[in-house]
């Protein structure tokens, strides 16, 4: 019997990411026309970021680097699969094009430039090495947990640069602490800054989420110092994750976002993959929650100079598919996630449990 829900289980695995063990194919969010003046390559690389790859193809056009469009920023650490355009008229210069590190899988003709954010999503192939017999059980049963309930929609550790603290410097910009002026960097560190907050957000309503399995709606609130009757009625929901009365939430995989007005019937679509609760990206024109939500959100809202926005709290991978290789001791996995959404959370799961970067 699978468990209720996956904390401290220490699966030991090694994972390092590179272009042997970890693939990342990009879905495009539409179909190219076959016609127009944009050309449309699908790129295949390795061991380089998308901005090194669009460098090394600019260069050998003698281009500017915004000529080139992209849906998505790729890991440098792995093989990845995506589409760049180019205006059509370098199309015959590509044919001698040649890198050790690059290769153009196809072309195809469109009649618009890719945009950031122009994809469905991606499907990754992982594989994880030093997986002995008792470890693939662990991995097999917290496998299906996920397949059942989904996984948290943390930000990745390489949303906050390599010491993984870029966050800081974007929390000294908003505090008057710090004066960057260049506005691409300052945007960058401010968005790092959001995406801190949003995980530490995240976290507290996991760990609200995982109180309920074990105590009361009033123990909890009590051992959150949390106002008599913020999480009545939200214990017997049937997801793991507990909607709070005045949470936002969004159709999905896609769709707009509304207010949650029944909760017992939110709960229920949430359960049914139909809808999903967001968390807030503090910043400027954005929707905020409302009464038991905002207790929480609130502790986590900065007055941040950007846009915000809403991003899911919670996701389901797809396609999940896992192969055990037992000469090897590799555990195989392959699954499909929708765009801004990261293989580590699936990792961070099968690894340590939702409890995970609390």
């Amino acid at each position: 019997m699978i468990q209720l829900y996956p904390l401290k289980i220490n699966n030991d695995f090694v994972f390092n990411p590179s272009s042997r063990d970890f693939i990342v194919d990009e879905v495009p969010l539409y179909e190219f026309t076959g016609d127009g003046e944009h050309l449309i390559l699908h790129i295949r690389k390795k061991d380089l970021t998308t901005w090194e790859m669009i460098a090394a193809i600019a260069n050998y056009l003698g281009i500017k680097q915004k000529e080139i469009g992209y849906a998505g920023l790729k890991d440098k650490h792995a093989m990845t699969m995506q589409y760049i355009s180019l205006p059509a008229k370098y199309e015959a210069k590509l044919e001698t094009f040649d890198h050790p590190k690059i290769k153009i899988l196809n072309r195809y003709r469109h009649n618009n430039k890719i945009r950031v954010g122009h994809l469905k999503g991606n499907r990754f192939k992982i594989r994880l090495k030093k997986v002995l017999g008792i470890q693939r059980d662990k991995l097999d049963s917290v496998l299906q947990w996920i397949k059942a309930n989904g996984i948290p929609n943390y930000f990745g550790n390489q949303r906050f640069g390599n010491e993984g603290n870029n966050w800081q410097e974007g929390e000294a910009i908003v505090e008057g602490k710090l004066n960057i002026r260049n506005k691409k960097t300052r945007t960058f560190l401010l968005n790092a800054y959001q995406s801190h907050l949003f995980n530490a957000w995240l976290s507290k309503r996991i760990e609200i989420s995982i109180l309920l399995e074990s105590f009361s709606e009033t123990e909890t609130e009590q051992i959150l110092a949390l106002p008599s009757g913020t999480l009545a009625g939200i214990k017997k929901q049937p997801h793991f994750f507990k909607l709070l009365v005045g949470d936002l939430m969004m159709h999905y995989p896609c769709g707009r976002v509304f207010e949650l007005e029944s909760l017992e019937e939110e709960a229920k679509r949430f359960n049914d993959r139909d809808i999903a609760p967001t968390g807030l990206l503090a910043g400027k024109r954005v929707s905020r929650s409302q009464e038991s939500a905002l207790l929480i959100e609130q502790n986590y809202d900065k007055s941040i100079p950007e846009d915000g926005s809403r991003r899911y709290a919670w996701i389901f991978p797809e396609e999940i598919k896992s192969t055990y290789v037992p000469e090897k001791a590799h555990y195989e996995l392959s699954f499909y996630l929708p765009k801004g959404c990261y293989a580590t959370n699936l990792l961070d799961v099968l690894r340590g449990g939702v409890e995970e970067g609390l």
